[in-house]
């Protein structure tokens, strides 16, 4: 069974799409409890939505209760909630919007995976893949929030993928470059220019492409990959 956070649209949405068609039971979980309700009913085969507010850790373990009492124990992890954050330089954005952005970025990444690794671990066997970003690793101007909260997740992922190496849960991150989706209307079209400029491809990214890469990092093929950071950026990483 498989859990997607932020589940309800872009990303999310075709990230849980693909582990449905791969035959995983999916768990739609989103802070706006109407779209994740309604993504599952359009997903059908067995797909269940909720609201999960995903910095709130009493929220994490009613939603992993009521989840497993319907479609069984959590298998699979995809962390992908996130905001972007207001485009701004470091000096204009105040404290409270850099902890917001922190808080749903990082910390919702954290508690989630504590919330799961649990009983992954009981039962020998967990794929936890965690969305992070491009930015994480290279940073992006006027993100400050965003690209510290991001490289946060690729440090968190290759930490806690050493405490589990050895109880069969494999955790991996994926850093995508510009994706297009709806978080795009959250920055200035100045800021998407950017980020597109920077990618060789001279596109943005689909989230289905997203989604294909974190179906494999889900699947049992996947043995001997734990830790790792999987760009999909369309050229722009260089390392």
């Amino acid at each position: 069974m498989a859990i997607v956070t932020g589940g309800a649209r872009g990303i999310g949405l075709a990230i849980a799409k693909r582990l449905a068609a791969d035959g995983a039971s999916v768990a739609i979980a989103d802070i706006d409890a109407e779209a994740a309700s309604r993504a599952a009913r359009d997903l059908g085969q067995g797909a269940i939505g909720l609201r999960l507010d995903v910095t709130d850790e009493e929220q994490w373990a009613g939603g992993i209760e009521s989840i497993g009492s319907a479609l069984g124990p959590v298998s699979i992890l995809v962390n992908n909630a996130g905001i972007a954050g207001r485009a701004a330089p470091t000096w204009e954005l105040s404290v409270a919007e850099w902890r917001q952005v922190i808080a749903i970025d990082l910390s919702g990444v954290f508690i989630g995976c504590r919330a799961v690794l649990p009983g992954m671990i009981e039962r020998g066997y967990g794929r936890i893949v965690n969305i992070a970003s491009i930015a994480g690793k290279e940073g992006n101007p006027n993100a400050v929030p965003y690209s510290a909260a991001k490289a946060g997740v690729i440090g968190l992922t290759k930490a806690i993928a050493k405490e589990v190496a050895m109880q069969g849960v494999l955790v991996n991150a994926v850093t995508p470059a510009v994706i297009e989706t709806d978080i795009l209307k959250q920055v200035t079209d100045e800021h998407v220019a950017y980020m597109t400029s920077r990618i060789p491809m001279g596109r943005v990214g689909q989230p289905e492409e997203v989604a294909a890469l974190v179906g494999f990092l889900c699947s049992e093929s996947v043995s001997f990959s734990t830790g790792a950071v999987f760009d999909i950026s369309g050229g722009r990483a260089t390392y």
